[in-house]
């Protein structure tokens, strides 16, 4: 087991899921955690879970909605204040959304809100901590849904044609996207010390699908008995906030702790700058051009 003693971790969506496994193993090799939540009362229980299950009081917790962009900033800013450098960011945190479309507190659609644009705004206001570690990682969970994704940057926000699969499934493909463009342009500004890998955690056995309501969270809650443990879909985002294999490998994805190929006609490089780019108009961020 890797020791993280020095180390500071971000982890978001860390009260429920592979989110709190990945924060409570990463706190039981010592890291001090942060944990980002959306609920005060389930952080706070959270945090006393996990000091227990660590053995040390480093675990803390921010507050926001990653849907709400003002939120983030407020977040980042706190982060920023608090903490002297920034060793490992977990962006975990994900939802699938019910039949009708929804909108963020900034107008976007709530799903790409949730799942790309707010990690992509928090990522962005935290780079700067990220670069005072000797070795930072930034870890995206995305999930093998990126396979059934058919992006529409014209329809970003899904106004003409809303099917709440197929938004998961893009904002899944954009973060793998994100995660690729990112060392790239990590690279590019010849940031060494900064890497950033993207993972299918597998099918789990979690409350995720009961965000979906309606036939989905049915068709999860079926499901569950065949599906993985939090355990063992919190394994790969383990291994790659933790593991010394990959501390110098950037803009990979993985399953099961293997790199595998992202094969989607979408994710070319002239898309993702695409993306990127769109990304940083919507967050209002500039984020190394």
């Amino acid at each position: 087991m890797p020791n993280l003693q020095n180390q500071i971790v971000l982890v978001t969506g860390a009260t429920s899921g592979i989110g709190k496994v990945t924060a409570t193993e990463l706190a039981k090799m010592g890291a001090h955690v942060v944990l980002l939540a959306r609920n005060a009362e389930k952080a706070a229980a959270t945090q006393r879970e996990i000091i227990a299950a660590a053995g040390h009081r480093r675990v803390d917790v921010l507050l926001a909605d990653l849907a709400d962009l003002d939120q983030v900033r407020r977040a980042a800013a706190e982060f920023n204040a608090r903490y002297p450098r920034l060793d490992v960011l977990v962006n975990n945190a994900g939802l699938i959304f019910g039949a009708a479309r929804q909108l963020s507190p900034d107008g976007y659609e709530l799903g790409v809100a949730t799942n790309h644009l707010g990690p992509f705004l928090l990522t962005a206001l935290l780079l700067e901590k990220l670069r005072a570690s000797p070795a930072a990682r930034v870890v995206n969970v995305a999930s093998k849904a990126h396979e059934f994704a058919r992006p529409d940057l014209a329809d970003f926000h899904s106004a003409r044609s809303y099917n709440s699969l197929r938004v998961y499934s893009n904002s899944k493909l954009y973060n793998i996207m994100f995660t690729q463009e990112l060392a790239r342009r990590l690279r590019a500004h010849g940031i060494g010390n900064v890497t950033t890998n993207a993972l299918h955690p597998g099918t789990i056995a979690s409350n995720f699908g009961s965000s979906a309501g309606g036939w989905v969270a049915s068709l999860w809650r079926l499901a569950s008995p065949l599906l993985l443990s939090v355990e063992k879909g919190a394994e790969t985002t383990v291994y790659l906030a933790s593991a010394p294999a990959v501390s110098a490998i950037s803009g990979g994805y993985f399953a099961k702790k293997r790199a595998e190929p992202v094969r989607h006609a979408f994710n070319t490089p002239a898309h993702a700058r695409q993306l990127w780019e769109l990304s940083e108009k919507l967050t209002g961020t500039a984020f190394l051009a």
